[in-house]
């Protein structure tokens, strides 16, 4: 799932059943990677693959479900955001820093097509040959909200997963303390730029350019892609949204990163129960109007203001957001 996963929780009715409740949550996150990962010829998303511009493929409530998820982004983000979009990685190559032609991407357009993915009766149909889903930016953070569940039907009241920088807490820690949520500056790694205190049953998700990207010639070239031009998405370098769910909040993230500035943070302001920030490309922080009372920020938060240095301790991870120790009790 692109990095490393942890899953902490309390267990107060012994260590046989922590050792077995780890055990059922490791099993469901290797399920979830096996059934949807484009890597494994096995998978289901490979198999639907398979017969793009073929037959439909039958495929279960779960499959139907996360595509349909997927499809919605799409939809929500003009077409910036698609499933379809990993036919571009025929041609871009982050580790060599190639950065691909125009005529090598108007080649692939016809394969990018969120519209021409039909999800039917129990069947999923690519029309076109040489098409390809790629759930890879849904199916981590499902994982995580699964694993949740079946924390939370366990009897588990405080616990955290994370599965490389996608977040969802269970209550408080097991000491009664709020979990902190540090957020990294994508062009200091190693840095928190803000924190955010989680309340019980929150997502946190963030999408940046600074995981999987190249320079060349002064230009920062990145892995997210906007399905409409075939090329990195400009304006903003990282977005971090807690929502109820991780999967809520990854879909979030993303449509405000691939839709910039002004208009992600007007489509987080327009979403109950969520907030969330946008770090710009020139370094300003663009916060929802809520996140000052969550989060180390300036209260109540100006969007055109910078942070507030959060005091903290190192990070133990980079990538998207890390627990961190709380900032305060509450």
């Amino acid at each position: 799932m692109g990095g490393q996963a942890s899953v902490r929780f309390v267990e107060t009715r012994g260590p046989e059943r922590a050792r077995a409740l780890a055990r059922t949550v490791e099993r469901e996150a290797w399920r979830i990677e096996a059934k949807f990962s484009r890597f494994r010829e096995d998978s289901a998303l490979s198999r639907i693959n398979a017969r793009a511009g073929a037959d439909p493929v039958a495929a279960d409530a779960e499959t139907c479900a996360l595509v349909c998820s997927a499809l919605d982004l799409a939809r929500l983000t003009g077409g910036r955001f698609d499933p379809t979009v990993g036919v571009f990685r025929r041609i871009w190559d982050f580790k060599a820093g190639r950065v691909p032609s125009a005529d090598e991407i108007e080649a692939l357009r016809p394969l990018v097509d969120a519209s021409q993915v039909e999800v039917d009766g129990g069947a999923i149909h690519l029309r076109r040959p040489g098409m390809e889903l790629d759930l890879g930016g849904v199916g981590k953070e499902y994982a995580v909200d699964r694993v949740a569940g079946l924390l939370l039907e366990a009897g588990v009241t405080s616990g955290i997963v994370d599965f490389a920088g996608d977040v969802r807490t269970l209550g408080r820690r097991g000491d009664g303390r709020p979990w902190s949520i540090g957020v990294q500056e994508p062009r200091r790694p190693g840095r928190c730029r803000f924190a955010l205190r989680a309340r019980d049953r929150a997502g946190i998700a963030t999408s940046g350019d600074y995981e999987r990207f190249f320079e060349k010639d002064g230009v920062r070239f990145h892995h997210l892609l906007d399905a409409t031009t075939g090329l990195p998405a400009r304006g903003v370098t990282s977005v971090t949204v807690i929502a109820p769910t991780a999967l809520a909040a990854w879909r979030l993230a993303t449509a405000a990163f691939l839709l910039g500035p002004v208009l992600g943070l007007a489509l987080l302001e327009a979403q109950a129960g969520v907030e969330g920030a946008l770090i710009t490309e020139d370094d300003r922080l663009l916060a929802t109007s809520g996140l000052g009372r969550i989060a180390s920020l300036p209260s109540p938060a100006d969007p055109g203001q910078e942070p507030l240095p959060a005091r903290l301790g190192p990070l133990g991870a980079v990538g998207g957001p890390v627990v961190l120790e709380p900032l305060h009790a509450e």
